[in-house]
């Protein structure tokens, strides 16, 4: 009877272990992606021709979103966005982007920067960085699946960490 309960234990580990799906990690897609620039819009509010790109290619990636945070503190984009409920610039983490929420129109106020504050980091961040960047903006709104944000809960930072935030729709409200 013993031998028994521990195979089917055996077994029910086994198969346990075999259920589990980790994060898929496809490099070679990820190369490809990270060289290839989004064509960028003339700068206007919340309008202009929208960029071709639709996602970062670290948007649902769980390290993609880790570093971007980590760079986000690193490059001070803290100084301005604060954690994300705004300071000097506008806020990360509510509903009203005002220059559109695509990881495209955020690679692009990234790189291209905005008038009347926010500077260009073109040249001076490596454009994988600022696609992680990118997908760490976008996971601010709660807008990223549970497994894929980051993991450690900062509660001494001024807002909810991203894996308890709820997820709002980030909607353009065209005004600079």
């Amino acid at each position: 009877m013993r031998q028994g309960s521990v195979l089917l234990a055996s077994l029910t580990l086994v198969l346990a272990a075999a259920g589990c799906e980790r994060e898929s990690r496809p490099f070679q897609t990820l190369q490809a992606a990270l060289t290839e620039k989004p064509v960028l819009s003339p700068l206007a509010p919340g309008g202009g021709t929208p960029p071709q790109s639709d996602t970062s290619p670290f948007q649902e990636n769980a390290w993609g979103i880790s570093e971007g945070k980590r760079l986000y503190n690193a490059y001070n984009c803290v100084g301005c966005h604060a954690n994300g409920g705004g300071a000097i610039g506008p806020p990360l983490m509510d509903d009203e982007w005002i220059y559109g929420s695509r990881a495209a129109n955020i690679f692009e106020t990234i790189v291209e920067g905005r008038p009347n504050g926010m500077p260009a980091f073109g040249g001076k961040i490596a454009d994988a960085q600022v696609w992680q960047i990118v997908a760490y903006v976008q996971a601010m709104s709660g807008n990223a699946p549970i497994d894929a944000l980051p993991g450690r809960s900062d509660h001494m930072s001024a807002g909810t960490p991203e894996n308890q935030r709820r997820a709002q729709k980030p909607i353009p409200t065209g005004r600079p």
